[in-house]
């Protein structure tokens, strides 16, 4: 009975810890993004063709693509593309709709062809 009861416990514990990495995950928190580089950078918008990475991301007027990182991570038999700021823009010349960086595959060390997602969170454009 003892054995069950212990069991049971076990069981209980394993899926409040299972619990609490999706509910982390879903709220954009994961252990990993602690340990990447620069900030998470909000995208304008997105689009990923002909081998391509390709992101709007806001400017102020100085951004260039050596001022982000594309850090890319497999995930079952998709590759997930994080955007991250490393160098902050400190001009005054602001770009409403963003500027446009792109990426080859290649470049990112994914396959032709390949499955991809974007983890970044959107940052809706201002209106002209």
């Amino acid at each position: 009975m003892k054995s069950k009861i212990t069991l049971a416990a076990v069981l209980a514990l394993a899926s409040l810890t299972a619990a609490c990495g999706t509910v982390q995950g879903w709220m954009g928190q994961t252990r990993a993004s602690a340990d990447l580089p620069g900030q998470l950078e909000p995208i304008h918008a997105a689009a990923i063709g002909q081998d391509q990475a390709v992101f709007w991301v806001s400017s102020n007027g100085c951004t260039s693509k050596g001022d982000l990182t594309a850090v890319v991570r497999r995930n079952r038999d998709a590759s997930v593309i994080t955007l991250r700021r490393i160098k902050e823009d400190r001009c005054e010349a602001v770009q409403p709709q963003g500027v446009e960086m792109r990426w080859s595959f290649e470049e990112l060390g994914i396959e032709p062809g390949g499955r991809v997602s974007v983890e970044n969170p959107y940052q809706v454009t201002p209106s002209a």
